[in-house]
C-alpha cells in the first residue's frame, strides 16, 4: 500500500508561473491521506524563495517537506568544512552565504545559473577545478520548461563541459541521486515500496525513483515529451496531469 508521495514541483504543480489546473485541489486531497515530500532539482532559487512562491500560488507546503538539490549541495560543502565557488543565480549564490569563495574554494558547485553562465565564469570554475577543487552538480538535467512555455537548457550541458575539461566526474546531489531520494524517504520513515514519485522527467524522476524501488507516476505536463514513452523506462502510471492522481493512485 502506498503511504507516501515524493512530488516534483516545476512542471508538475505549476507551469509558466501558474498552477496547473486542479493541482492545488489535488494536493489538498493527497495531503489528507499520504505523507508528502516535495523534491526539486530547481536551483535558480533558494529554498525559502521556492516556498514563498508556492504559497503565493495557493499551495500549502511546510519547510520540512521541501527537499532541494541546492540544499543538498550546500549540506555537502558544510559537512566537508569547505568553501565553494558557485556557478548559480545570485539568489542561489546568496544562499551559500559565508561558504562562498572564489579564492579559497575547494569545491565548484554548478546549478542552473541562467544568465550567469558565461565564458568568464565557466573558465574561472575550470581553473579552480584544475587547482584541485571537486565538482558538485546540484543536478544534471538536460533541459526544463521555461516561463515562455518552451524548453531551455538546464545545468546538465554545462556540467558535462566542465567534466570533460577537468577530467573529473561531478558528484550529483539532486535527482536521480539515490542519496537524495533516501533523505526524503527517511524523513517520512517509509520504505521505497511504500512511496510513489510523481514527476515530469522520465530520467531524473521516473527512472531515478524506480531504481531505488519506488513506484513512479509520469505526468504529461512540464517537460514531458511524447518521445519519452519510447524510451526503455516504464512508468507505473501515466496521467495527463497531477489532477488525475487522487483518483488513480489507488491502482498502484
Amino acid at each position: 500500500m502506498i503511504k507516501g508521495i515524493i512530488c516534483d514541483i516545476g512542471g508538475v504543480l505549476y507551469e509558466t508561473n501558474k498552477p496547473i489546473d486542479g493541482a492545488i485541489e489535488s494536493m489538498e486531497v493527497l495531503q489528507k491521506s499520504y505523507q508528502i515530500r516535495f523534491a526539486t532539482n530547481t536551483t535558480r532559487r533558494a529554498p525559502c524563495t521556492i516556498i514563498s512562491r508556492l504559497t503565493k500560488m495557493g499551495f500549502a507546503i511546510d519547510e520540512k517537506q521541501l527537499f532541494t538539490a541546492l540544499a543538498a549541495a550546500k549540506s555537502l560543502v558544510e559537512k566537508e568544512g569547505g568553501k565553494a565557488y558557485t556557478l548559480l543565480t545570485q539568489d542561489a549564490s546568496d544562499y551559500f552565504g559565508d561558504l562562498h569563495s572564489s579564492s579559497e574554494a575547494n569545491f565548484v558547485v554548478v546549478g542552473d545559473a541562467a544568465e550567469n553562465f558565461n565564458y568568464a565564469r565557466l573558465n574561472r570554475a575550470f581553473r579552480i577545478l584544475q587547482s584541485g577543487a571537486k565538482l558538485i552538480a546540484a543536478a544534471k538535467n538536460r533541459y526544463f520548461k521555461d516561463s515562455d512555455g518552451e524548453l531551455s537548457l538546464d545545468a546538465g550541458p554545462f556540467v558535462t563541459a566542465l567534466e570533460y575539461a577537468s577530467f573529473q566526474e561531478a558528484t550529483i546531489v539532486g535527482k536521480p541521486s539515490a542519496t537524495f531520494f533516501q533523505l526524503a524517504l527517511e524523513s517520512m520513515g517509509l520504505e521505497p515500496h511504500e512511496v510513489v514519485m510523481i514527476g515530469d522527467d522520465i530520467e531524473s524522476d521516473i527512472a531515478g525513483a524506480q531504481k531505488l524501488g519506488m513506484k513512479a507516476i509520469l505526468v504529461r505536463t512540464g517537460k514531458f515529451k511524447h518521445t519519452d514513452l519510447d524510451k526503455p523506462i516504464y512508468p507505473d502510471l501515466v496521467v495527463d496531469s497531477i489532477a488525475e492522481v487522487p483518483k488513480k493512485i489507488g491502482s498502484l
